[in-house]
């Protein structure tokens, strides 16, 4: 699944998150994307999906990763609530509890409980027009899954097992490349993001902010009509000095 609507402040929100991420989280969410890319260049590092035997090569292969936003209630103003809400439905907000449950395994997980809870919690916020965004953090990902070409020029998607019933607050989507370190990585997806902010801007004919004229590869379709359309500068070329004269 692909955000059907070009969301900037939601990509941004994602870019925010991730970059905020320990070394650790960052790790737990994207690791196997980190190790898939690192196969390459790594023979000891394990491929995490198999690509197939019809793709044209290895290397033309797109890996993708769907993002999902949420926001942790106690990183708000509104903590106080949050208790009172959680109690209401009989939740359990305890550290432990919190840091081992999974929202993926609904046989021990109140999933109707969890989203009652954060409904009120949002209309709650919504009601005061008050800003959340110190709360935001990463709910979840997909699997890492991949979009190949094949001999004939076809494109194929592999299935991806999706954390939520909603669509994502972003898509990472990165060509096979030298990941680097993880710490390095890290630091390249925030930059893919914010390049990610930018295409958005640029796709809705809007001159994007200055904190994101920047150049570098951030979406795969937009990088494309870089390249096939005279219109536009080549965003994607870290030389190209006029893109934002």
């Amino acid at each position: 699944m692909k955000p059907r609507r070009i969301h900037p402040e939601r990509i941004n929100a994602v870019r925010v998150a991730i970059a905020g991420l320990a070394e650790s989280g960052f790790e737990q969410h994207f690791g196997d994307l980190y190790r898939q890319l690192r196969s390459y260049d790594d023979s000891s590092a394990d491929r995490v999906v198999e690509i197939s035997s019809a793709a044209s090569s290895a290397d033309s292969v797109l890996y993708r990763k769907n993002v999902y936003l949420g926001v942790d209630p106690f990183e708000t103003e509104y903590s106080e609530e949050a208790e009172a809400i959680a109690a209401r439905h009989g939740l359990d907000l305890s550290p432990d509890r919190l840091d081992t449950m999974s929202f993926e395994d609904g046989n021990t997980v109140d999933l109707d409980g969890w989203g009652v809870a954060s409904r009120e919690l949002g209309a709650l916020a919504d009601a005061a027009d008050s800003d959340l965004s110190d709360g935001l953090q990463i709910d979840g990902v997909s699997s890492l899954h991949m979009a190949y070409l094949d001999d004939q020029g076809e494109e194929h998607v592999t299935d991806a097992a999706e954390p939520f019933d909603r669509e994502p607050d972003a898509r990472i989507e990165l060509p096979v490349m030298d990941a680097g370190s993880l710490a390095e990585f890290q630091d390249y997806v925030n930059h893919n993001l914010a390049c990610q902010v930018r295409d958005a801007f640029i796709r809705m004919g809007l001159e994007p902010p200055e904190p994101f004229q920047i150049l570098g590869y951030g979406d795969f379709e937009a990088a494309e009509q870089y390249k096939r359309l005279e219109m536009y500068p080549n965003y994607v070329d870290p030389q190209d000095e006029e893109a934002f004269i």
